[in-house]
């Protein structure tokens, strides 16, 4: 009910803002099928489209029409309505029951058959924004068609209803003649799966915390663009606070717990700053970022790019080590040659600050001073759910998201991974496009657990996009991908789409 209320909301909100206008706006029609030998969609399949596929068999059909705000005028406005809808098989799930002297059963669990994707309107002043809704957010530094994902906010999750505020886009700083310019913005959101975590809990040994809020910033600085080589530096960071954790043992609840939900809360998100909690208020992460980009006099562009990952202030002091995803990133000059792009990546969460973690705080009555903050765990954390959305990662898809636990353990497994991952793409012709993808990845288990052995997973990927130049608009679509390994499991698979574009004047 409070989700059907704020989409409500939202749409009466989109609905207002239109009322009084004319306008252009883009309309788009898709259905899709896809089918997948493993219990879950391959990893390419599934990666970073917005939590829309993760079962192996789906028919889906998506609805949306969206007004793109103006960057070129000095007011303007923008708004977004996509709607899904199908079939999408059940995966079972295990769960801890104590009755009959305890024991384990079977849990099966699919997807909703429909729901709102998106739903958002946005306002634009000069360089300054602000939007309100559910809107699907990429990486503001990779490109995301060939990227493995950022490491903070990759667009692999469904999108969280929030308002942001912040600069449409680079903005000169003043008195530097347009050499350093400034990017960032802040939003606040509230996380509408708690549904989801109790339904997929197993109960048996672990936390899970509903009612949670979010909270992003990021803040990037860049030289000059117009010149052959500039640089792009900065932070993200996101949080998640409020709500209330049960803790569970063998299927019963053993404690709960409600934390902070007030202004001070908010502020503390924002800026962390030690709360009403054990440490500081709510569970906080993000990363370092660095770009440097060269242009070549013959138009085509090479990118080398990292992203230092951090969970607390070991990992902001760079004591984490190497950890980190690496890229090299080859743009073409013609758009639309036989090879338009390539990357490759590396991926690196293998120190987390080292292997253990002892606060003195933290065991009254000793005598040893010493601090030794490691066992960093990314995107797990103690007192909050794991840094996922229904269940799908909202930084990298490259770890295994608490969805393909089958056991119904509500953390990642398998965070302590190294990888690479390696993309091209291009045109056979002006209306044929491909892409390929492959990666590997291997893990040793997650800040504090050790696997009995390691597990893998080699993922490979071939895309193709006709564009029938007979009806404009039109589009077909297919996918072939495969894993193999144990993140989660082997899992051969087909997609295949038809979407249809036009124009709306309103």
């Amino acid at each position: 009910m409070k989700k059907s209320r704020l989409i409500a909301v939202i749409m009466l909100a989109v609905s207002a803002l239109t009322a009084s206008a004319r306008f252009t706006a883009e309309y788009e029609a898709e259905a899709l099928a896809g089918t997948a030998s493993g219990d879950f969609a391959p990893y390419y399949i599934s990666s970073l489209r917005h939590g829309r596929l993760t079962s192996p068999h789906n028919a889906q059909v998506m609805g949306r029409i969206w007004h793109i705000t103006d960057t070129t005028k000095r007011f303007s406005w923008g708004f977004g309505v996509s709607l899904l809808g199908g079939y999408a098989s059940t995966t079972d799930y295990e769960r801890y029951t104590p009755a009959d002297g305890g024991h384990w059963i079977v849990n099966p669990q699919h997807p909703t058959s429909f729901r709102v994707q998106e739903a958002y309107g946005e306002v634009k002043f000069r360089g300054v924004f602000m939007s309100v809704g559910a809107r699907e957010h990429t990486s503001a530094l990779l490109t995301q068609r060939l990227t493995s994902g950022d490491l903070v906010e990759s667009g692999n999750a469904a999108p969280i209803p929030e308002a942001r505020i912040g600069f449409i886009n680079f903005q000169n700083i003043p008195f530097t003649n347009g050499w350093v310019q400034i990017q960032g913005e802040i939003g606040y959101g509230k996380m509408l799966d708690s549904d989801w975590w109790e339904d997929r809990y197993n109960r048996y040994n672990y936390h899970i915390t509903s009612g949670e809020w979010y909270n992003y910033k990021r803040c990037y600085f860049r030289t000059k663009p117009a010149m052959p080589f500039s640089v792009t530096l900065g932070m993200q960071a996101a949080a998640t606070f409020g709500g209330r954790m049960k803790r569970y043992i063998k299927g019963e609840l053993v404690s709960e717990r409600h934390f902070n939900l007030n202004f001070k809360s908010f502020w503390n998100a924002f800026l962390p700053n030690p709360g009403g909690e054990d440490f500081y208020e709510g569970n906080h992460l993000g990363s370092w970022d660095f770009m440097a980009r060269y242009r070549f006099s013959s138009g085509e562009t090479v990118r080398a790019y990292f992203e230092w990952p951090w969970e607390d202030g070991s990992g902001i002091g760079r004591r984490n080590g190497w950890d980190g995803l690496w890229g090299l990133e080859y743009i073409a000059a013609d758009r639309n040659g036989w090879l338009t792009g390539a990357l490759v990546e590396y991926l690196d969460f293998t120190n987390q600050s080292g292997p253990q973690h002892f606060a003195p705080g933290d065991r009254p009555g000793t005598t040893i001073a010493n601090e030794s903050t490691g066992c960093d765990d990314y995107y797990n954390n103690q007192m909050y759910n794991a840094y996922a959305y229904y269940g799908m990662s909202i930084g990298t898809p490259a770890l295994m998201a608490p969805i393909y636990n089958l056991d119904g353990y509500p953390a990642y497994i398998a965070n302590r991974l190294r990888g690479f991952h390696a993309a091209t793409e291009g045109c056979i012709s002006n209306s044929l496009r491909w892409r390929l993808k492959g990666g590997y990845r291997r893990a040793w288990g997650n800040g504090r657990i050790i696997l009995p052995r390691p597990i893998h997973l080699t993922s490979v990927s071939a895309d193709i996009d006709w564009e029938i130049s007979s009806v404009p608009g039109l589009k077909v679509s297919g996918q072939l991908a495969y894993d193999h390994g144990e993140m989660p499991g082997n899992s051969f698979g087909a997609l295949v789409s038809v979407s249809y574009r036009g124009l709306l004047n309103l």
